[in-house]
């Protein structure tokens, strides 16, 4: 089961080193025959590949940078302050969770047009800087976490944020990585918000970019493979990246003693 999962990943491959030609034929090759680069050239000659990259690395990079770092604020406080109406919010997050985000599509974009936003990195990236599940997901790692270290620190005479710096960020290092990982794939992958928000090759993100591609009369597979195989490279750096994080945060407290 687990060598059929990745049989869409090992087609794309083969697909995008395979002349134009072939990658139609029936019955299809399972292996490239012969194998060539000219999908990727044509990919880099014939379309805005290099800006539709930056714009998805910029924009998803800055979504993953501020949802790791303010659902960990949002999650320290959740979890290890005491004030009045803490569990209101804590429960208030959660519900947000059970909202569709297609129902919020249409007020956003509102928004987005009474603030003149529309083709600008600004519509891409603020609507995402955080998120309730960012916020769920460090709260509840955070939770686990010993109280008795900050209770140390502020005896010492650290203050609340260097505390937060020097003991928090570090012990949260597991959760931060998984959420950095769910963060960047979502964003890297997001298809409907940027489709909606922006109409210009020079905005478009690499997914929008991609499915510009096509046309009503013919799709080119052996272009969109390509596309679609490069696409693929940053989310598997990232999750090689963060694996050891990952790791430690999915068997963080399995095992005590």
């Amino acid at each position: 089961f687990a060598a059929l999962s990745l049989l869409p990943l090992y087609w794309i491959g083969v697909s995008a080193f395979q002349p134009p030609s072939v990658v139609i034929t029936f019955p299809p090759s399972l292996y490239p025959s012969p194998p060539t680069w000219i999908n990727f050239a044509r990919l880099f000659t014939s379309s805005s590949i290099l800006t539709w990259l930056a714009n998805s690395f910029f924009v998803s990079t800055t979504i993953t940078v501020s949802q790791v770092f303010l659902g960990t604020l949002a999650g320290y406080t959740l979890a290890k302050k005491v004030f009045p109406g803490r569990q209101i919010i804590f429960w208030s997050v959660i519900s947000l969770m059970l909202v569709p985000g297609q129902l919020t599509i249409i007020p956003l974009y509102a928004m987005i047009i009474q603030l003149d936003w529309v083709n600008t990195y600004k519509a891409l990236i603020v609507p995402a800087l955080i998120g309730p599940f960012a916020i769920f997901l460090m709260k509840q790692f955070l939770q686990t976490l010993p109280s008795e270290l900050m209770d140390s620190a502020r005896i010492d005479g650290c203050s609340e944020w260097g505390g937060f710096v020097r003991i928090v960020l570090p012990m949260a290092k597991p959760g931060m990585g998984v959420l950095g990982i769910f963060t960047f794939m979502a964003s890297w992958n997001d298809f409907l918000w940027p489709l909606i928000v922006t109409n210009r090759a020079s905005m478009m993100t690499l997914q929008i970019g991609l499915n510009s591609l096509q046309n009503a009369y013919y799709t080119d597979y052996g272009l969109l493979m390509a596309g679609a195989a490069l696409s693929a490279v940053p989310m598997i750096i990232v999750f090689l990246l963060f694996q050891p994080y990952f790791v430690k945060g999915v068997t963080f407290g399995a095992v005590k003693g």
